[in-house]
């Protein structure tokens, strides 16, 4: 069954992510043929890898944001499972510290940006700062701005002004970014928490900070349609990947990665004629 990414692609236009839905038919028909699949995946991945290291033009970022239990890091675990580990790093942003909070708000996750050839992965990223921060106005204040630019009419809107301009900005050097959202249902949620409390191996994963996180989720719905909405755009497109089901979720993921890189046209570097008679020399050296 071939997985058709279009109907993931948010359109850059008002969201409302009560219409998108949070479960979608299996592309898998058992739990062997989900494994069947990731592994082809992956192995096609790591190809395509191998040769983005070697050419060494573009860098890709995926990003991955979602509410708590929607399994972003077993997406990310999963299916980049076959990465040559030196050409990948993963990135998780925590609380700003006292240093990162002296700086604008992109300048963290700016230092973290994947080199040429390399693909960067930030578990959550700069759209905490349009999200959490969003719905908890008080992180805002400790960030010490200056009072004229703290009006909630507008400081949303330039916070997405400066993520679409950086976003366009690495698309014309070469950087090729894909965002997914892993749209959970908040009834997912709560089976997910209560399993995490009732496995003694999954008991670390949850915490109370959590269950107080549930309480704002119709606000984090609100931030997130108008995030997803306002950055959507044609070079930097934001996916709406439903997380219901583990499995359907990272063989669509795996997927679209699939999709952007098979679209950079990569090629292995041909040698120039000098070295190629350098690599004839060495080889004789070696016959001998």
């Amino acid at each position: 069954m071939k997985i058709h990414t279009e109907p993931f692609r948010v359109p850059g236009k008002k969201v409302d992510l009560a219409k998108w839905p949070t479960s979608v038919k299996a592309v898998y028909h058992s739990k062997k043929a989900y494994k069947k699949r990731l592994k082809q995946q992956v192995k096609e991945l790591s190809k395509l890898q191998r040769l983005h290291y070697a050419s060494n033009r573009h860098s890709v970022l995926l990003i991955f944001q979602a509410m708590d239990a929607a399994g972003k890091d077993g997406a990310i675990r999963h299916v980049m499972s076959g990465v040559n580990p030196q050409g990948c790093q993963v990135f998780s942003f925590k609380h700003p510290t006292a240093t990162e909070l002296d700086h604008d708000f992109l300048w963290r996750t700016t230092r973290s940006l994947p080199e040429r050839g390399r693909i960067g992965i930030f578990n959550r990223s700069y759209y905490e700062e349009v999200l959490i921060v969003r719905v908890h106005p008080e992180i805002l204040k400790s960030e010490r701005l200056p009072d004229a630019l703290l009006d909630e009419k507008t400081i949303w809107r330039d916070r997405y002004r400066s993520i679409v301009d950086l976003e366009e900005h690495l698309h014309r050097n070469g950087t090729r970014i894909i965002k997914f959202f892993l749209h959970l249902s908040k009834e997912e949620q709560r089976k997910r928490f209560l399993a995490r409390i009732d496995d003694p191996d999954k008991n670390w994963k949850f915490s109370l900070a959590d269950l107080e996180e549930r309480k704002f989720w119709d606000d984090y719905m609100q931030a997130y349609e108008a995030c997803l909405g306002a950055t959507s755009t044609k070079h930097a497109p934001w996916h709406i990947v439903p997380a219901d089901d583990k499995k359907n979720a990272r063989l669509i993921i795996s997927e679209i990665i699939l999709d952007v890189f098979k679209g950079l046209k990569m090629s292995y570097p041909k040698p120039t004629s000098e070295r190629r008679r350098e690599l004839k020399s060495i080889r004789a050296k070696l016959m001998k």
